[in-house]
């Protein structure tokens, strides 16, 4: 098994190569797409897709392709979430958010592109392996992504700004919107690999509880966080009015909440395959995010 930075410059080196192999996007789309996908960010969930291959006796470089495909929902969700009818966010990673770039019209049909290249590279190399795993693991993905899950989240979201604070509304807004996305690199990585259902049911509920940690410190950073650290606006939630976990707990219930949510995930981790101090450390690592 590799380290994490590695499995993060392998994602680095794939991403445009992999967009490009599907032909000739036409410009400005190509340069709106790519203008996203290049823009940086910690690369958590391929990352967590190709480790959790790997540790469990996987190749990593059969998983790339999902990996990439991975990122590209994660940024084709970034795209749209930045819109005006939906956060309305002038600054992402650092730099103008792509419909401030390339306009709303271009924006929307890069992030639609994004999420159907996505499909396109999965399908492509699951049709080159000779057993159902990759099938299995696009399924994974896509659900993880869809009405039932990242989007489910996406909805109650921005249905219910301006409302009081619920805990099981904000909970299933964090377990959809964030959580949902990294439960599918470990249990698609971890399929890829042909590991037992234990073992991604594990994997499974390590990325829920990671996932739920995640949001919270997020929630936590919009409130305490710098912009020039995030690469994003601060603020925006109580400007908003959104249903965060803060709006619901305060800063000390958020951050006490978070320590218990990693304190599951490493109890998760006696259940998947492999050696999974990494997965461990990068769970650690959450309550001292910055960015």
């Amino acid at each position: 098994m590799k380290a994490f930075d590695e499995y993060r410059r392998m994602t680095e080196q794939a991403l445009i190569p992999t967009l490009s192999s599907l032909g000739d996007i036409p410009s400005p789309l190509w340069e709106a797409m790519s203008y996203s996908l290049e823009g940086g960010g910690k690369r958590i969930r391929p990352v967590l897709l190709l480790a959790a291959c790997e540790t469990a006796g996987g190749e990593a470089e059969q998983a790339l392709p999902f990996a990439c495909a991975l990122e590209m929902i994660h940024t084709y969700s970034l795209i749209h979430d930045d819109l005006p009818a939906m956060d309305n966010d002038d600054l992402r990673r650092g730099q103008p958010t792509n419909h401030k770039v390339f306009g709303e019209n271009v924006a929307i049909l890069a992030g639609d592109g994004l999420l159907n290249a996505a499909a396109e590279v999965m399908a492509a190399a699951a049709l080159k392996m000779e057993d159902l795993r990759g099938l299995r693991a696009m399924e994974i993905i896509m659900r993880h992504a869809g009405v039932t899950g990242m989007i489910a989240g996406q909805s109650e979201d921005v249905s219910s700004e301006g409302q009081e604070p619920r805990e099981d509304i904000v909970r299933y807004i964090h377990e959809h919107k964030t959580a949902d996305l990294l439960e599918a690199a470990v249990e698609a990585g971890l399929t890829l690999a042909g590991a037992e259902e234990a073992e991604i049911a594990a994997g499974r509920e390590y990325a829920f509880h990671i996932g739920l940690a995640f949001q919270m410190t997020d929630d936590l950073l919009d409130v305490t966080g710098s912009a020039d650290k995030l690469g994003k606006s601060t603020g925006k939630d109580l400007e908003q009015n959104k249903m965060t976990w803060v709006a619901l707990r305060g800063v000390e219930g958020t951050a006490a909440d978070a320590r218990k949510e990693i304190e599951l995930a490493q109890k998760a981790l006696e259940g998947m395959p492999g050696d999974t101090a990494q997965f461990a450390a990068f769970a650690d690592s959450l309550l001292g995010r910055a960015q």
